[in-house]
């Protein structure tokens, strides 16, 4: 994160939010937005609905982890994710898109 940005960047975050206190989570959210606003690609794996619910595009694997897992349950927005009854993800997004 150091080079300058060349608004061609391809960023790969594992889990970044882990250890984060609820205020560094909304500030890694501004700088991951502004990232995206100046025309990176930014792919995040994350488990923090905080985080989901502020996607683009959404791509959830499953139905378990590990070798009960792998195949891509449901994609789309947020909104669909949370549509999608077969998504985990999705039962759990749903009521925090309702707030």
């Amino acid at each position: 994160l150091s080079k300058r940005d060349t608004g061609k960047t391809l960023y790969i975050l594992d889990e970044p939010t882990t250890g984060l206190h609820f205020h560094d989570v909304k500030h890694l959210l501004e700088v991951l937005h502004r990232l995206r606003d100046h025309g990176n690609t930014v792919v995040v794996i994350e488990h923090n609905l905080d985080v989901i619910k502020t996607a683009d595009w959404i791509v959830d694997l499953g139905p378990e982890g590990g070798n009960r897992g792998g195949e891509i349950i449901a994609e789309g927005t947020p909104e669909q994710v949370a549509g999608n009854e077969a998504s985990y993800t999705g039962q759990y997004l749903k009521p925090i898109l309702a707030r």
